[in-house]
């Protein structure tokens, strides 16, 4: 986590729209159910189905002079990366069936909440991850001037 004292470069928060609007339906079924006389069981689906819906409804991507975060909801679950280990930032674009949340894809690890647009990032540890966001092109030029430079867009993969 960066620091208190640190002014954010970039702040951007994306909700999930359609992971908010699953969820509500999801948990209105399973209330449903309950109301029916519904097992007593379906109280947890319905505690879990909030749960989830909440913590993954929202996507906030924070860039400091130091770090890059991508934490949803409650702030947690969150990837921070210090920007001196990132040596790669580029545009790509998600196939649908990756999906939304925290997935292990070919790329790494995608953390995402709507749509097919991301941001790819290696570090000088090797890892690979991707942030979902409705702005790449905001995030990727914001990761740039925070790191002090433009990576090669030679790069394949890079949408143009």
């Amino acid at each position: 986590m960066s620091a208190p004292s640190e002014r954010p470069l970039y702040h951007h928060t994306q909700r999930g729209n359609v992971m908010i609007v699953a969820f509500v339906l999801a948990g209105a079924f399973v209330l449903h159910q309950l109301i029916q006389g519904g097992a007593t069981w379906l109280w947890a689906m319905l505690v879990l189905a909030m749960a989830i819906g909440f913590t993954f409804s929202s996507l906030t991507v924070t860039i400091t002079p130091t770090s890059l975060t991508a934490a949803f909801t409650p702030g947690w679950p969150r990837k921070v990366e210090r920007l001196e280990n990132i040596t790669q930032a580029r545009l790509v674009r998600n196939p649908w069936y990756y999906g939304w949340g925290i997935r292990l894809t070919p790329h790494g690890t995608l953390y995402n909440v709507s749509g097919l647009d991301a941001v790819e990032i290696h570090t000088r540890q090797a890892k690979t991850f991707r942030i979902g966001t409705d702005e790449p092109e905001a995030l990727l030029q914001a990761i740039q001037r925070a790191a002090g430079h433009t990576f090669d867009s030679k790069q394949p993969g890079i949408r143009t």
